[in-house]
């Protein structure tokens, strides 16, 4: 969800990382975008597993569009969903895990215009949505203007699960 195509909007800007799998996971994780060429930055507790870049509270509120990646550290899914809810775009979110009510509890709770379990966010595309050509696109609830009928009040939340689908 960053290597591919870092400059794009729906390219990932933060890894949120479960407290329980930090220490076994981020030093493959620092091998795996350095292998990339992508630069790193973390919160203090990342920082202590793997020796990368500090990350301010502003790092984690930037749509870089270029390949660098923030991780931090959190304490389960209410961790990353409350991430999630001061820094999220509103545009794409993503959760890796197999555990079902995991997942469930991930979907429902992060507002997002497509949440994905277990596959990239690089798929929110009008394109590979099926859309036709993607001509814009809206974060807002309610981005219609003027005289509308009940179709203009619709929004939408993607649900979208994968296994392990990358773009």
């Amino acid at each position: 969800a960053k290597v591919d195509r870092p400059g794009v909007c729906n390219a990932m800007e933060t890894l949120l990382v479960d407290r329980a799998i930090a220490t076994e996971a981020l030093p493959k994780l620092k091998t795996a975008f350095e292998q990339a060429h992508t630069e790193l930055k973390g919160c203090d507790e990342t920082r202590e597993v793997i020796d990368i870049s500090p990350a301010t509270e502003e790092d984690f509120d930037t749509e870089y569009l270029a390949n660098i990646l923030n991780i931090r550290t959190v304490d389960g899914v209410d961790g990353a969903i409350d991430h999630i809810v001061r820094f999220g775009s509103g545009h794409s979110e993503a959760i890796v895990t197999e555990n079902y009510t995991t997942a469930e509890a991930f979907l429902n709770a992060v507002d997002a215009a497509a949440v994905y379990v277990n596959a990239s966010t690089r798929f929110t595309d009008g394109g590979a949505f099926g859309f036709g050509a993607e001509v814009g696109i809206s974060t807002n609830k309610l981005h219609a203007r003027g005289p509308m009928g009940i179709e203009g009040l619709t929004t939408y939340k993607f649900k979208i699960y994968g296994n392990g689908q990358i773009r």
